[in-house]
């Protein structure tokens, strides 16, 4: 990321405006790809699995059973596995030939995503923190890191709305769209396959899946009229 870096600030003063964007659409990228693997993990598949099963998806299912289990994490083991997987296209990224201004926006929002995906359990620890820096604690209230009562919205049983955990400011949108239950029935329809069915049952499952939409969440609800 260092030598990404480098080879990025000197194009700064050429593309200014250009790579601030990138650099915004990357931090929105990186909570909505937060957003795609967090459901994956709490929907789809077993922690039995091997591999991905202990590395991704048990971590997430046991995080709704203790939630302050991850306060309980050093750095590392926070945010090792983030860091694992970014490794990758941050290389890629770093040996984008920086010959023409889209090439610049797409190197810089690579490095975006990569940063901000390596920050993201970092920022979905704090918010499970009874007491943050107060550094930590002014982003949350500016919503520049994800904030404890926007994500205790996810942390209601059946866990299965309000996935991004970046920042968290894609889950009203995709909530109201209903992106991610539209997901689960085209991968329902096509393969058979519940969403939840591991995690809690077949029939706590289909229940879920054929229920109307949901009314919108208390958090962002419209305050009743005074009388």
């Amino acid at each position: 990321m260092a030598w990404f870096l480098w080879k990025l600030v000197p194009l700064l003063k050429t593309y200014p405006w250009l790579m601030v964007s990138a650099f915004m659409f990357g931090f929105v990228l990186a909570d909505f790809v937060s957003g795609v693997v967090h459901w994956v993990a709490d929907t789809w598949g077993s922690p039995e699995l091997p591999i991905i099963g202990q590395a991704l998806i048990r971590p997430f299912r046991e995080h709704h059973v203790d939630q302050k289990e991850i306060t309980r994490h050093d750095f590392v083991e926070t945010n090792g596995n983030n860091c694992f997987i970014s490794i990758g296209p941050a290389v890629g990224g770093a040996l984008v030939p920086l010959v023409d201004a889209l090439n610049v926006f797409v190197a810089t929002a690579i490095f975006s995503v990569t940063l901000w995906v390596f920050f993201t359990n970092q920022f979905h620890k704090s918010a499970h923190l009874d007491s943050p820096p107060r550094w930590v604690a002014l982003l949350q209230r500016l919503n520049l890191v994800l904030p404890p009562d926007h994500h205790t919205v996810h942390h209601t049983a059946p866990y299965a709305k309000y996935y991004c955990i970046t920042v968290g400011w894609l889950n009203e949108p995709l909530y109201r769209v209903r992106f991610f239950q539209v997901l689960e029935r085209i991968i329902t329809v096509t393969t058979g396959l519940v969403p939840r069915e591991d995690d809690i049952g077949v029939r706590a499952a289909r229940a879920i899946l054929e229920e109307p939409p949901a009314p919108r969440p208390a958090e962002h609800a419209a305050p009743e009229p005074e009388v």
